[in-house]
């Protein structure tokens, strides 16, 4: 959301509008005090309120995200209604005739003269590499004016310089509150032949104490799908979201050619996480017996992908999956992999049941921790995956 402004105090609205005009060669209609507060780059405070910005951080989706965090304390907004309004714009350093602007309006509710406490807003923007300089108000109903401004840098280490972003240098857009966003088409064009695959994904929070899945996990989570989904050497997608905790099949799509995302986002809405089944809790060891379920119903003769990739958090069981059924799946001769979404890995440094599976099926684990991780793990796992293919290829071929 650009600005994603939230008023994290009950009975508050707002609306948040990326202004028409804004970017090259356009013109952008503000009042003329707010272009004069923005221009004068002079921070004031008739409106009290204290603005921390939030510096660039590359998330999953291969994007900087930044923003900022500001309060206002309730007593300066008491009465029986007030608007906040909000003007800021986003100007790339290397382009200073093309600034970004955005805008805000958050309605306020009745508060009482005496309020304690404060109310706090946040904004966030999407950033390509570059240096950027922001601009930035708020102004009540009574036109009182709080404005800061502020640099920004989003750089790469210069060991990552070869990670493709998802957005260019020096561009400003707005960060979109859909995780589950449908994907634009890809061109296909499968060099080594077309891939057909199927991904097993574990839609549970990294931490396994949380009764529900926080925006980090599922934005990362969904991440790693979408760089499966835009790879163009895959012709056909086959899909089975789960979640361990539940044990259960949240949502299956099968030989797609492209990752349904808006459905999958229907299904996991539709799916009350944190609950407890007490019939599941009686069972000893229920969750060992659905992954060992769920992999020999999905891995099996009928099938014929060229990967099967699990992703998720880890899975950690007193009992794995039993060797007997590992030996039989090893029989089918899929590449196997394991993208393995584990913020802290030196906290929890031990394998789980799902790594200790694609192991005895001698597949590949990646550690995804970072950002980067995903890029080179993604970059790493289709090299694997079409090589693999060739080496079929051309085994078949010689026996015949």
């Amino acid at each position: 959301m650009l600005p994603c402004l939230v008023a994290l105090a009950p009975g508050w609205s707002s609306a948040q509008t990326l202004m028409r005009g804004s970017g090259p060669g356009g013109t952008v209609n503000i009042f003329n005090t707010d272009s004069a507060i923005l221009e004068s780059q002079e921070a004031r405070k008739d409106l009290p309120c204290l603005l921390t910005p939030s510096k660039p951080t590359l998330g999953f989706d291969l994007k900087y995200h930044a923003g900022y965090e500001v309060s206002v304390p309730l007593k300066e907004l008491a009465g029986t209604e007030n608007l906040l309004t909000i003007v800021f714009r986003v100007t790339p350093e290397n382009h200073k005739d093309e600034p970004v602007y955005f805008s805000q309006r958050v309605t306020v509710p009745p508060i009482e003269d005496d309020a304690k406490g404060d109310a706090y807003l946040q904004g966030s923007f999407d950033l390509g590499e570059g240096q950027y300089h922001v601009d930035w108000l708020m102004r009540d109903r009574s036109e009182r004016v709080c404005s800061y401004f502020w640099d920004a840098e989003a750089t790469l280490p210069t060991k990552d310089k070869q990670v493709v972003l998802e957005i260019a240098p020096g561009t400003i857009a707005a960060t979109d509150p859909q995780p589950f966003k449908e994907e634009p088409p890809v061109e296909r064009q499968p060099r080594d032949g077309p891939l057909n695959v199927k991904v097993m994904v574990n839609f549970a929070p990294q931490n396994a104490q949380s009764a529900t899945l926080q925006p980090l996990d599922t934005n990362a989570l969904v991440s790693i799908l979408r760089s499966i989904d835009r790879e163009p050497r895959i012709v056909k997608f086959s899909v089975v979201a789960f979640n361990m905790q539940e044990q259960k099949v949240i949502y299956r799509q099968e030989n797609a050619s492209q990752i349904d995302f808006p459905a999958l986002g229907e299904a996991l809405n539709a799916v009350n996480l944190g609950t407890v089944d007490l019939r599941r809790l009686s069972q000893k060891h229920g969750e060992s017996a659905f992954l060992t379920k769920l992999l020999t119903q999905e891995i099996n003769p009928k099938d014929h992908p060229d990967a099967v990739i699990f992703a998720g958090p880890k899975v950690m069981l007193d009992e794995g999956v039993p060797q007997d059924t590992l030996k039989q799946l090893g029989e089918y001769n899929y590449p196997v992999f394991y993208m393995n979404y584990n913020l802290n890995p030196q906290a929890n440094p031990w394998r789980d049941a799902i790594g200790n599976a694609v192991k005895a099926l001698k597949g590949v684990e990646y550690t995804i921790s970072r950002p980067r991780d995903l890029w080179y793990a993604w970059s790493d796992l289709i090299t694997r995956v079409v090589k693999s293919k060739v080496g079929r290829q051309t085994a078949d071929a010689s026996s015949q």
